[in-house]
């Protein structure tokens, strides 16, 4: 996908994304979250949205930055950090996730909620976390994976030449997150609705 094709998509999302993806994504959300909270440190989670998970990281324990590619989520994501005066958001960003503007090693945990599906050059993207993520830190992610058979894996290929309309890729596959040298992975789970949905846990190890 190009990034003006996300931009476009995601502006006619943001009115009405937290009423529709934003309930079906309610369960990796909260899982992703709750790793963050036991540790806590300084989060960097990229492709924030309209910040749907800001008020759920603990104010005492964890500082939350967040980016985003479209200026109409981030402005939803802002707008709602205002509303319920969360001081420890450290920043929202517009910024590509191919090339984030953050030193080497600057947060404790790096976040991914729903949006590799979405990113254009997901390894480019998985190297970029590594790289801001500290040695020892956590890389999170939960997201939608392809499966090669049932019903589901049939209606992910039907859908796949919609990816510029539907704003993210229906087949999109395990293996583009799995090749980044520096993450080990140390925990997959399938998460509902009916197992749709994968969180990982890597932890950066050089």
């Amino acid at each position: 996908m190009h990034t003006e094709a996300i931009a476009r998509s995601y502006k006619r999302w943001a009115p009405i994304y937290d009423r529709t993806f934003g309930k079906i994504t309610h369960a990796g959300r909260h899982h992703a979250v709750r790793e963050v909270n036991a540790s806590g440190g300084a989060v960097l989670e990229v492709g924030i949205g309209t910040g749907l998970a800001l008020d759920l990281y603990e104010p005492s324990k964890v500082a939350v930055t967040g980016i985003d590619l479209s200026p109409d989520m981030l402005a939803k994501a802002q707008a709602r950090a205002e509303a319920q005066g969360l001081r420890n958001v450290a920043g929202l960003h517009i910024m590509d996730a191919r090339e984030l503007a953050f030193e080497d090693e600057s947060f404790d945990h790096v976040v991914a909620l729903h949006i590799m599906s979405v990113v254009p050059e997901p390894r480019r993207v998985m190297a970029e976390m590594a790289r801001v993520c500290r040695v020892g830190g956590t890389v999170l992610i939960t997201n939608h994976f392809a499966r090669e058979k049932g019903g589901w894996g049939v209606a992910a290929k039907l859908a796949a030449p919609m990816a510029d309309a539907l704003g993210w890729h229906s087949d999109f596959s395990r293996d583009q997150v799995m090749a980044e040298p520096r993450l080990k992975l140390v925990e997959e789970t399938r998460l509902p609705p009916f197992g749709l949905m994968t969180y990982l846990r890597f932890r950066r190890v050089a």
